[in-house]
Parts: structure tokens; sequence; C-alpha cells
């Protein structure tokens, strides 16, 4: 009976709307999917490459920036930042990290980390 009013109470736009945020969903999902596990990171620090190398070795990386030392975590094919000098963690918030393409940032100690692997290469974003 709740579905029947609500039915009542929207409009013939608001169910596209609700629909079409509905299908982007969806679409979005298996997009994310469709991704491979990464084969290695690349970390940069204050713009230049630190550290390259595989993700199936387990390790504890220390990384200096601006700010300090962030500490990432290579554990299980997974990488994740563990401890970090910025004010508000957000970069530790971010979790694990597996998949081709994915990033980890510092930003306010200039961190980047980028997982790679096999597939297509292609461009991320083109700018002018």
């Amino acid at each position: 009976m709740a579905l029947k009013a609500l039915w009542v109470r929207t409009t013939r736009t608001d169910r596209y709307l609700i629909l079409l945020l509905v299908l982007v969903a969806f679409t979005s999902l298996f997009l994310s999917f469709g991704r491979t596990a990464g084969k290695q990171l690349v970390i940069y620090a204050d713009e230049k490459i630190v550290f390259t190398g595989p993700l199936t070795r387990d390790r504890l990386l220390e990384l200096q920036g601006p700010l300090g030392e962030t500490q990432v975590e290579i554990s299980a094919g997974q990488v994740r930042v563990v401890s970090s000098p910025c004010p508000r963690k957000i970069c530790i918030g971010m979790g694990s990290v597996w998949r081709s393409g994915d990033l980890l940032a510092c930003v306010p100690n200039r961190v980047v980390v980028r997982i790679e692997g096999e597939g297509k290469k292609g461009y991320d974003l083109l700018s002018r």
C-alpha cells in the first residue's frame, strides 16, 4: 500500500529522474567491475618517482614529503596509507586499492600512489 501512495505523490518527471539515477548507478557498478587487478605500483613524492615495484611483495614504505613521513603498506596485493602527517587524514580513510588505475593521494604531503596493470594503455584525461 505504501508503494501505491508513493506512486500517487510523484510526478512523471520524478519517476523519470529516479529511473535515470538507478540506471546510472547500475552502469557505474558494472564499469567498476570491468577493471583488472593491478600488477605494480608507482609512488610519486614531490612530483618525482620515488618507488616502483610489484604488488606481490609485502612491505612497508616510508616516504618523505614536505610535512613529514608518510607510511604506505603493500600487503596481499593491496596498497594503503597507514600513517601520514597531513591534518585531515583523508588518505588513510581512502582504504586499500588494488585495481589498475586506482590512486591514493596525500595532497598536503605531496605523495601519490598509482596502481598500474596490463591492458590497454590510453589516456585517463585530456586537457588543453
